[in-house]
């Protein structure tokens, strides 16, 4: 497999800017406050498991919910709850956070303890300490990890896909991961596996990684039933169902998802954070986050406290080199502009993106010409010049017919548009209506 490069059909191929890939992670200055959202995943939110005044610890579990689709929330730092109360999300929305200002000791809560060798642990340990690590995927979906790991009985699983790709331009978050932390990846790996009960794991990385590649070739040479898949480098390759296409030749049908083909895919960064949680027992608190785009001054990998605020992390990138025209969390293709660098980094935070106003502005869209390269690019198969005009006239009925709530958002029609129509945009409109009609009807 490794003398192959793997593909799907459509996609897009902006520049990739990854100025960051030769650039080491480094330890972020600690933050003197964290604001700790109570959402930060899929699901249900967590209620506050302390009270303002609590002294707690590094590590310590400070939210939780009995629901099954959610995770627990932990403190980043140790010192003193100041505040409960909502504060806005990189998401856009308002969340009941835990304010903490630290005390500077960052002592490590009793909890956290190595968790053994993967091979002593059982099926349903690993998937507890999954769990009770907090653990969503970090590459910016956020879906809780053992509910992914938790398939029904009638969906068996027999692949695992390691989500190297990070196809986004910008981010080489998971390059650096995969560079300087491949023995976290390999006992994550082998963690799911064995959670999973599958024998096959492919580590897919795209072949403008070449360093990665091999690190992680040599890493796995030993280890029985996972490769390294090399990839065209293409957007969005790291999309979960065009990885499980372009490796296995499988293909999720319209509305299904990965386990519908005996699949399961995790974020690079995600495995080696599960790894790191049975090695030292300490649950996703921090992550790797790329810091970069025209208007920073010093383009970085940090290592970041979760709940350090967006502002903090760009001050120590050098601060802005000019005023900047627009934040984005994540990648300027799917990620998500803010108004405000008063956001607190969270665990689907893999960057911290900060361009200036001349890249920000976007030129004025024009009508569509018909050209069809829109749905000649398209990865699923769609017709977006059609969505978007539906979704435009509020005819959701008819968006659904052509499939809307397939759209996986990855940008590549608005990129590829001559007329730059916000077809991404305004198909998004449409697949959020057509879905909440659905809940409803539900």
């Amino acid at each position: 497999m490794s003398t192959k490069l793997f593909t799907f059909k459509g996609g897009v191929h902006p520049p990739t800017n990854k100025h960051t890939q030769n650039v080491p992670i480094e330890n972020a200055v600690d933050p003197k406050i964290v604001v700790i959202p109570m959402s930060q995943h899929i699901g249900a939110p967590c209620d506050p498991l302390v009270a303002v005044g609590d002294t707690v610890k590094v590590g310590q579990k400070i939210g939780e919910s009995k629901a099954f689709m959610s995770v627990p929330v932990h403190s980043s730092v140790s010192g003193t709850v100041k505040k409960i109360e909502p504060h806005y999300v990189p998401g856009g929305a308002k969340v009941n956070c835990i304010v903490i200002e630290s005390d500077g000791n960052f002592e490590v809560h009793e909890s956290v303890q190595p968790k053994g060798n993967v091979e002593d642990l059982t099926k349903e340990q690993i998937l507890a300490i999954i769990k009770e690590a907090g653990m969503a995927g970090m590459g910016g979906a956020t879906f809780p990890t053992h509910v992914k790991l938790s398939p029904p009985p009638d969906k068996p699983i027999d692949v695992l896909l390691v989500n190297g790709a990070e196809c986004e331009p910008y981010l080489t978050a998971d390059h650096r991961t995969m560079l300087e932390q491949p023995e976290l990846i390999l006992i994550g790996v082998k963690a799911i596996m064995k959670a999973l009960g599958v024998s096959k794991a492919y580590i897919g990385i795209e072949k403008n990684k070449p360093d990665a590649i091999e690190v992680m070739k040599e890493t796995v040479a030993n280890a029985e039933g996972i490769e390294v898949a090399p990839l065209e480098v293409k957007y969005p390759q790291g999309d979960e169902k065009r990885l499980i296409q372009a490796i296995t030749g499988r293909v999720v049908p319209s509305g299904g998802l990965p386990m519908e083909v005996g699949c399961v895919v995790d974020n690079a960064g995600t495995v080696a954070t599960i790894g790191n949680a049975i090695k030292t027992g300490m649950p996703l608190i921090q992550r790797v986050v790329t810091v970069a785009g025209s208007a920073v001054n010093n383009p970085k990998n940090l290592y970041v406290r979760i709940g350090t605020s967006f502002k903090d992390v760009i001050e120590q990138c050098g601060g802005y080199k000019e005023e900047p025209g627009k934040i984005i969390n994540g990648g300027p293709m799917m990620g998500i502009a803010q108004f405000s660098d008063e956001v607190p980094v969270i665990k689907g935070t893999s960057g911290i993106l900060v361009f200036n106003k001349k890249e920000a502005n976007l030129p004025e869209s024009q009508n569509c010409i018909m050209c069809g390269r829109c749905s000649d690019i398209c990865p699923v198969y769609l017709q977006p010049y059609r969505i978007s005009r539906y979704s435009i006239l509020r005819d959701f009925d008819s968006a659904d017919e052509f499939h809307a709530a397939d759209c996986i958002e990855c940008g590549g029609c608005s990129y590829i548009c001559p007329a730059k129509r916000p077809l991404k945009e305004t198909i998004s409109v449409a697949k959020k209506e057509i879905l909440a009609r659905r809940k409803k009807v539900k």
